[in-house]
């Protein structure tokens, strides 16, 4: 597993790569990881790639991630959350009960929020995406004022997109 730090709007990132594609993203810098800037040669392809998508994302020129990931843990369920965060189109949101009900359990709104805590990709599977009843701002594990701050790049993006601006 390789990691790198990227800069952005929300801080710094920690995004890792394995043999198979991105296996993680963290808040923040992981101890010994190097800065995006200093990748270099075709040994970090992969990391460069996700590097590269992270900034299109931020700058607001990338709406749908193609990275392959590699995502070795998590329940069954934990699984099938992460999957249908996968689903939600960008700039739009779902509430946890609409996910629980989505993956099978109408009773399950703690749970998604539970999985969504657990993501390992945060970001790139997009669990700021998920919403309490309402639209409240609730849960996530960049804290929220990032989860804020991805919606509303979302959100600006999506407008832009629609009416040119």
């Amino acid at each position: 597993m390789r990691w790198a730090v990227v800069e952005s709007p929300i801080g710094e990132l920690s995004v890792a790569v394995d043999e198979v594609g991105v296996c993680g993203v963290r808040f923040g810098a992981v101890d010994g990881a190097p800065p995006a800037s200093s990748l270099a040669g075709t040994a970090g392809m992969g990391l460069s790639r996700a590097v590269a998508e992270l900034r299109s994302y931020f700058a607001g020129e990338l709406v749908d991630f193609t990275l392959p990931l590699s995502v070795r843990q998590g329940s069954e369920f934990e699984r099938a959350v992460w999957g249908e965060m996968t689903r939600i189109p960008y700039g739009e949101t779902r509430t946890y009960g609409q996910v629980a009900a989505i993956v099978g359990d109408v009773s399950a709104a703690r749970a998604v929020g539970v999985a969504c805590n657990r993501n390992p990709i945060p970001v790139i599977v997009p669990c700021h995406r998920i919403v309490g009843a309402g639209g409240k701002l609730v849960g996530f594990g960049g804290g929220l004022p990032r989860k804020r701050q991805l919606l509303e790049l979302e959100a600006r993006v999506t407008f832009q997109q629609a009416w040119g601006g």
